[in-house]
């Protein structure tokens, strides 16, 4: 079945490609009935955007991401939906190619992107269309699906980070950190707050890897001790901010 644009949606739709090449922010955080063929469209007409904003665009799956056609409702017997967007997205011969429909790849001007609580991605999208050079500033926060294969793959693609924002990532690591945080050298803010799996051994890690970090969020994070927190501010005095609200699994009743 294909996907029905609402008619706030159908009204965008028909808008984008007017703008053209022209628009460089485009925010549309909150638009909880934003379709993946809306934002096909965006990475059509749309290639010059610098800022795209898709926070709580809860609608958004994988396959929109990757410039795919929708899966079918009834996949090939004995395979999985996330197997068919491998599939679809690797092509039958070359397992290694990129999406080659209007991916989220097209847009290589963005230097700013949030997908914030976009809840249905996953790896299968992720670590593949997040390959920006120029990218400096992403979020993924509350995104239930994502895993130390994906936060290694949005390191090697996106090397130039300054902020990035990956609150309430619970499948996170210091697994995935210890391979992910050397190809961010430059980053500057960034926020864990709430990765509950995560424990000095990250704050180890980012204060060899990222020099110049300033400002560290990892709040409610249940691993990580405040004499941790106090030994990476100690060790790093360029930090000038650093939340660490209830870590080490404080109990919010007490301490409120």
């Amino acid at each position: 079945m294909a996907e029905l644009l609402p008619p706030e949606d159908a009204s965008l739709f028909s808008l984008i490609p007017v703008l053209g090449p022209s628009l460089r922010v485009l925010d549309l955080s909150s638009c909880v009935a934003l379709t993946n063929r809306t934002l096909q469209a965006i990475c059509t007409y749309l290639t010059q955007l610098s800022v795209l904003r898709l926070a709580w665009c809860k609608e958004l799956q994988d396959w929109g991401l990757l410039g795919l056609r929708e899966p079918s409702e009834e996949p090939v017997q004995g395979s999985q939906p996330h197997q068919e967007l491998e599939h679809q997205a690797s092509g039958p011969k070359d397992p290694s190619s990129q999406p080659q429909g209007p991916s989220l790849l097209m847009l290589q001007a963005l230097q700013e992107l949030d997908l914030t609580a976009c809840s249905k991605l996953t790896d299968t999208s992720l670590a593949k269309v997040l390959q920006f050079p120029q990218l400096r500033q992403l979020s993924l926060s509350l995104l239930p699906a994502l895993t130390n294969k994906g936060l290694v793959a949005v390191a090697r693609g996106c090397p130039s980070l300054e902020r990035l924002a990956l609150s309430h990532c619970s499948l996170l690591s210091d697994e995935g950190w210890a391979q992910a945080a050397h190809s961010w050298p430059r980053l500057q803010h960034l926020n864990l707050s709430s990765c509950c799996q995560l424990t000095e051994q990250t704050l180890d890690t980012i204060g060899r890897a990222c020099k110049q970090i300033q400002m560290l969020d990892v709040a409610m994070c249940s691993g990580i001790s405040m004499a941790a927190v106090r030994r990476f501010q100690a060790q790093l005095p360029q930090v000038t901010c650093i939340h660490s609200r209830f870590v080490g699994g404080a109990d919010l009743t007490l301490t409120l």
